[in-house]
């Protein structure tokens, strides 16, 4: 048999003094083959990445391996010095970070990054760096890749900037691809799309893969062996289809159970609901003046949105990114402003108040945020991000914080961490935070924007089912925005489909998960990893949990 193309003997990784445990990866062990996707599953802080980062030479500070080799082409690159890692990096291993908007550089344009790495490695004239980077971005499917080119980051969607990373990571067409979490935050369509193109350029290059993920409905659709981490160490390994149809540490099943399943919520009766929100011709269009060589523009972000949300309902508003579904969120909460229509809270016009009143009349709708670390404040403590809200409105500091406490409690966390500061939690409890600061107001109405998005599964169900408790004990109503008709099927009684700022289709959650009537309904829950074919696995080995 011929030898791995990877192969991780027993390593160790040690962690900084002070963290929750000593090791980050504790005597891990596993080989990759030439030609292989291998996909490495666990939760946030399992040590999959960690174990990617040590490969690539990418250790953070204070982290370093005690024991173990890592053996690339027969290489230990835990014994290289950091030139010869440098040289290794990107010419024979790529890698797709999760984050592209932050792996990217904002200043510099498209072109110019995926120029970069034939230029730190020496190779080519400039003139043959931006042809080359122009094929790239072909191969990676970037619609009109001649404007990509001489785009920068923020121009781009999320997708969009993920097959950058990926032409980047291609480059210089390494013989290992790591792919840390490349469709975590992404849309089910562009992930699909994003899936299909990996494994597509694994088989025409040859390539060894390393998919690291939390979601086993990715594994369904790519993986050809799986391991399995919990806290530092494996717990199962096998091929895809051993560990899907008869997985054997509980562990494992246990995240295969957290997938969101087909299964739906029963249909409520919208008669008993006494409208809360009604939204009506809401348009927005947002504009661009231009610059050099680039043209003005307008994109048609809502058009003629109407809806009505009861007291006590959830509603989901589902679409991929670019369907208009957070600038929605965003004007309900006034975030953002219309152009025009109406946005009526218990039968008022907020569009028509202004001063004290529009305030009086705000605080009953708040909103949860997609991503809690960047909308709490890092150099604020977590009691007074929540008290900061009430103390505005008139509340004491001592009866704020006081408050602050009691909510912390009731989202499922210790009264004490009011103390410590928002880096101190994982993505879990920081939005179990957002959710208490969301909840200090005593809203009506509370707008969850891609809550649960960038979550792990099995804490993105201890998420879903916290929403769903603490909306009947407040009594309130919930607008649950996503792009996972899946995840929306597990809370919302109703759902609106978005597509580019129009509504396509709307109705029960039963109604337009079991019987889309739209084929841009029906092309959302195609792009499900793992529905369809391998989806059945999946299934099965929930259901013998």
């Amino acid at each position: 048999m011929s030898q791995p193309l990877l192969r991780i003997e027993r390593l160790a990784l040690a962690l900084p003094e002070g963290a929750d445990r000593l090791y980050a990866v504790d005597n891990v062990s596993y080989d990759l083959n030439v030609g292989e996707i291998l996909c490495v599953v666990g939760e946030s802080g399992s040590g999959k990445s960690m174990t990617a980062n040590a490969v690539m030479g990418l250790l953070p500070t204070g982290v370093h391996a005690t024991k173990g080799r890592a053996l690339f082409a027969g290489q230990d690159v835990l014994a290289m010095n950091e030139v010869s890692h440098r040289a290794l990096r990107g010419r024979r291993i790529g890698m797709i970070f999760q984050e592209p908007m932050t792996a990217l550089n904002p200043l510099m344009r498209v072109g110019e990054q995926i120029a970069e790495v034939f230029e730190a490695h020496g190779l080519l004239t400039s003139r043959e760096r931006r042809e080359r980077a122009l094929a790239l971005l072909e191969e990676v499917r970037l619609p009109d890749p001649a404007t990509a080119l001489r785009a920068y980051p923020f121009e781009l969607s999320g997708g969009q900037r993920q097959r950058v990373m990926i032409a980047m990571a291609l480059a210089l067409e390494p013989e290992l691809l790591i792919a840390d979490e490349p469709t975590t935050a992404l849309d089910v369509t562009t992930q699909a799309q994003i899936l299909h193109l990996i494994k597509d350029l694994q088989a025409r290059r040859g390539m060894a893969v390393m998919f690291i993920t939390h979601d086993f409905g990715v594994v369904a659709e790519i993986a050809d062996r799986v391991c399995v981490m919990r806290e530092g160490r494996i717990v199962e390994m096998g091929s895809a289809r051993e560990v899907l149809d008869n997985p054997q540490h509980e562990y494992t099943r246990a995240l295969i159970e957290a997938i969101p399943g087909d299964a739906v919520p029963p249909s409520r009766d919208d008669s008993a609901s006494a409208p809360l929100l009604s939204v009506k011709g809401l348009n927005k269009i947002y504009r661009s003046s231009g610059g050099w060589f680039q043209p003005k523009r307008e994109v048609v972000a809502l058009d003629g949105i109407d809806f009505v949300l009861g007291k006590g309902e959830t509603l989901g508003i589902v679409g991929e990114s670019g369907s208009g579904k957070s600038t929605l969120g965003r004007c309900i909460v006034g975030l953002n402003t219309p152009d025009s229509g109406e946005i009526r809270l218990n039968d008022v016009d907020l569009r028509a108040l202004q001063g004290r009143e529009l305030r009086e009349h705000r605080r009953r709708i708040q909103m949860v945020f997609q991503d809690p670390y960047a909308s709490l404040n890092p150099r604020i403590r977590v009691g007074m991000a929540i008290a900061q809200g009430p103390i505005a409105n008139g509340v004491s500091k001592v009866k704020a914080l006081e408050q602050a406490r009691e909510l912390l409690a009731t989202v499922g966390l210790d009264a004490s961490a009011a103390e410590r500061y928002p880096h101190e939690f994982s993505g879990g409890q920081r939005q179990r935070i957002g959710i208490a600061r969301a909840l200090a107001l005593d809203p009506q109405l509370i707008v969850a924007d891609e809550a649960v998005s960038a979550l792990d599964v099995s804490i993105q169900a201890q998420v879903l089912a916290l929403l769903d408790r603490l909306k009947r004990e407040f009594e309130l109503s919930l607008l649950f925005i996503t792009h996972d008709l899946r995840v929306a099927a597990q809370i919302c009684d109703r759902l609106i489909v978005m597509q580019k700022g129009r509504i396509v289709e709307h109705g029960s959650a039963t109604e337009i998960f079991l019987s889309p009537r739209h084929a841009y309904t029906r092309e959302l829950l195609a792009a499900i990893p793992g529905r369809h074919g391998e989806r059945e696995s999946v299934a099965a080995a929930a259901g013998s949990a």
